[in-house]
């Protein structure tokens, strides 16, 4: 078996094995607005649920180690603590990768992207009309991460947008099957969608 320290590795090497080791990761579309009331939108693969009750996700927010600049969501939700996650599906992988872009701070990707912008109910930040599922969001805490150039972003879940037809009346939950949201993986232009599903029970003792 290979053995590797991270320390001893050539940047950006461990951040490849790590993120080719924790895969498939979600995609959190992160929208978020300025005080100036410029809108944002970017995707952020370091990203998961951390609490059920009260509903609370986190995203982290990185930025170049040769330019030590914010990101303008990580710059947004320190103005306005609110945001919007949204589900990436299959449909969507183009529009998505197209926010990903470095514009400038007053471009809103909204409009390079073009999806359509809609006014949440509890939060600021607009949400796109085309996603399957988004969730309006309250950040809780900003934390950075020692050591690295990343800051850690907490949410609660004020309000779930879901797609009708995604939606499983009978169990309160949603068709993840049917939602096919893309996943990242470990190489630089790499996604997957979801595949075989199977079942596993917890044994009782």
């Amino acid at each position: 078996m290979l053995s590797f320290v991270p320390d001893e590795m050539p940047d950006p090497a461990p951040y490849h094995l790590l993120t080719s080791i924790v895969a498939p990761r979600p995609i959190a579309w992160v929208s978020t607005i300025s005080a100036e009331g410029i809108p944002n939108l970017a995707p952020y693969s370091f990203y998961n649920a951390v609490a059920g009750f009260p509903p609370t996700i986190l995203f982290s927010v990185s930025y170049r180690r040769k330019e030590p600049k914010e990101k303008d969501t990580l710059r947004n939700v320190k103005e306005i603590d609110e945001f919007v996650c949204h589900v990436v599906d299959e449909t969507m992988s183009e529009s998505m990768i197209q926010t990903a872009i470095d514009f400038p701070h007053e471009v809103s990707e909204f409009e390079t992207a073009n999806l359509k912008a809609v006014p949440s109910v509890d939060v600021r930040p607009f949400r796109i009309a085309e996603a399957p599922v988004a969730m309006e969001c309250k950040v809780t805490q900003i934390v950075p991460v020692e050591g690295a150039t990343n800051v850690m972003v907490l949410g609660r879940v004020l309000r779930f947008h879901i797609r009708e037809d995604l939606y499983r009346k009978d169990l309160g939950l949603v068709d993840t099957m049917q939602m096919k949201p893309i996943t990242r993986l470990g190489g630089p232009i790499e996604y997957t969608k979801i595949g075989e599903l199977f079942a596993l029970k917890i044994p009782t003792v």
